[in-house]
């Protein structure tokens, strides 16, 4: 008897469930009666989605807000990681800094980018700072997680087995900590998509927040959801970008379980 493998049930739930949910929408517009510049179709968002796409105005913004996102998501991993590691290892480091840290997520990320604009301009420089910081902190977090979570034990072998601090570094903390680091890469790699978006509401002449900002001052919803989509897209896809990273880097997890 042939079972069907689990990637091919997940590829069909996941259609059936597109489908669905477009089945649900058209149900609620043809019942409602709303007129277009409040609820569209979904063939109305399709053709506005198929008119941007030949026009180019999705591509050009996509690609303003793809650079923002990766840039923030850059700086502030590598920020994040490079501070985990030294707050994890220093006691004093923690006590000086967890205020700040603190603090900074205290404010949202929509009342502190007006003033990131006002400061750096409304350029992509500021959008890249807003993305990396609504980055940090959950990167940060983990890393220090990960770096803790490392047993003593291995540590004093190494050092009994001559190893220097970067050779600790290299072959028993970042292997360690990474399956935790990159758990938080793939909070980040979605929250920096809602970072970009916030800078170009509060000031951009380009970006797909600038798109939505656009649409919804001149009634057009279903370019508005068109946008949406998009981001969704993207978020999804930055999503999958660090899944398949995380495989490839814990490839020898895999392997040595399998050995066993």
């Amino acid at each position: 008897m042939k079972t069907t493998k689990p990637g091919i049930q997940n590829i069909w739930l996941v259609c059936l469930s597109l489908i669905g949910g477009l089945l649900i929408w058209q149900l609620a517009v043809e019942f409602t009666h709303m007129p277009a510049f409040i609820l569209p179709s979904p063939l109305q968002v399709w053709e506005r989605l198929v008119e941007v796409v030949v026009n180019g105005s999705l591509w050009r913004n996509a690609w303003v807000t793809i650079q923002e996102v990766i840039l923030g998501l850059s700086l502030g991993a590598v920020l994040a990681i490079l501070l985990g590691y030294l707050v994890a290892k220093s006691r004093l480091m923690e006590r000086l800094l967890s205020p700040y840290l603190v603090a900074s997520q205290a404010i949202p990320v929509v009342a502190l980018a007006p003033l990131l604009v006002l400061w750096f301009g409304p350029g992509m420089f500021s959008k890249v700072l807003i993305c990396g910081l609504i980055v940090f902190f959950p990167v940060l977090v983990n890393t220090i997680v990960g770096v803790r979570a490392v047993p003593e034990e291995l540590r004093d072998l190494m050092r009994s087995l001559h190893a220097s601090r970067v050779q600790i570094v290299a072959y028993l903390e970042l292997p360690a900590a990474l399956p935790i680091l990159l758990g938080g890469l793939r909070i980040g790699a979605t929250l920096a998509v809602i970072g970009a978006v916030v800078g170009e509401f509060v000031g951009a002449d380009k970006g797909l927040g600038f798109l939505v900002n656009i649409a919804r001052g001149q009634y057009d919803t279903a370019l508005v959801f068109v946008s949406i989509a998009t981001l969704i897209a993207m978020a999804l896809c930055l999503y999958g970008l660090v899944i398949l990273f995380e495989k490839r880097l814990l490839k020898w997890r895999l392997s040595s379980r399998e050995s066993l």
